[in-house]
């Protein structure tokens, strides 16, 4: 089943057109990553999802059904980028008012407090104001105030952007539990690592639209077409560029001193003649390193720009 569908969506600033027919559908129970890189509209995209901004055009299903994103604003829970809290108020503080907002009360809305509070771990200093938190402590803070109301999907938007190592690994393992507790969760970062860990399905947008989209595994077969190797030599040989560019299927050949990258097309076993060409040249190698496609390199074959550019 679906949990969010959306179909030829469009958007515009005045004349300016940042969405053009994006189509999306995330799964119950993805944790769906969203690529991009700057101004291609994952934000924009975001702030519609999350209700902030009305679209144009197109149509926005919830669990397959068309429904008003007023009325389903409760069921989301947004973890913004720029950090979402109240540095005078203390941390359960926070919490309570983001939660009461969803029409929590009482000994009901005491409990959501501290079960978020506790869930990113900053029940014990939940009576300290937010000010006196380092920006680890914000995140995971944010974070709580985001999922307090037990949303059924949960946006997260960069939520790692500048924090110490220890809060960025206990964001990561949240963001696990609370898929496997049973939240989706739309998932955006420039550190691909991250998506490589998470992330099940992944979309790649650029200039207002979905360029990519598929598994992880299917995005790195389907779209990179070429393995690459490094081989290391004993010492350097002339003219071995050339040599090696020669062999069936090697589109190019990077020379660093002793090192030999060879990029080469997808289901041909080239090794063994490259092996065999610098033999032929005196040479002797002293290792090989394949390399693997990952979601950086499908990334920048596809929009052709470094990640914050």
């Amino acid at each position: 089943m679906y949990i969010l569908q959306i179909k030829n969506l469009h958007k515009k600033y005045s004349d300016f057109e940042v969405l053009k027919g994006i189509n999306l559908e995330i799964r119950n129970g993805d944790i769906y990553g969203l690529l991009g890189p700057n101004g291609a509209g994952k934000s924009t995209l975001i702030k519609i999802i999350s209700g902030i901004e009305k679209i144009n055009s197109g149509e926005i299903l919830f669990e397959e059904k068309e429904i008003k994103i007023n009325k389903y604003k409760r069921y989301i829970g947004l973890l913004p980028q720029d950090i979402a809290i109240y540095n005078d108020f203390t941390a359960r503080e926070n919490v309570s008012f983001f939660c009461s907002l969803y029409g929590y009360r009482g000994r009901e809305l005491k409990r959501r407090v501290n079960k978020a509070l506790e869930f990113v771990g900053l029940l014990e200093v939940g009576n300290k104001k937010a000010n006196e938190f380092s920006g680890g402590m914000k995140r995971r803070l944010n974070m709580a105030c985001a999922i307090a109301h037990s949303p059924r999907l949960i946006i997260m938007d960069e939520p790692t952007v500048g924090i110490d190592p220890q809060s960025r690994n206990h964001i990561l393992q949240s963001v696990k539990k609370l898929n496997e507790e049973g939240a989706t969760i739309i998932y955006t970062s420039h550190y691909m690592e991250e998506i490589e860990e998470l992330c099940n399905n992944i979309s790649i947008i650029d200039n207002g639209k979905v360029i990519a989209k598929g598994t992880k595994e299917y995005l790195k077969s389907s779209i990179v077409s070429e393995n690459i190797c490094t081989i290391t030599l004993k010492k350097e040989i002339y003219n071995i560029r050339e040599q090696i560019r020669k062999i069936q299927g090697i589109h190019r050949v990077e020379v660093y001193e002793k090192k030999l990258k060879c990029y080469y097309s997808r289901g041909i076993n080239v090794i063994p003649y490259i092996i065999n060409t610098i033999s032929n040249n005196s040479g002797i190698v002293e290792s090989i390193e394949s390399e693997v496609p990952t979601l950086e390199s499908v990334f920048l074959k596809l929009t052709g720009k470094q990640l914050r550019d």
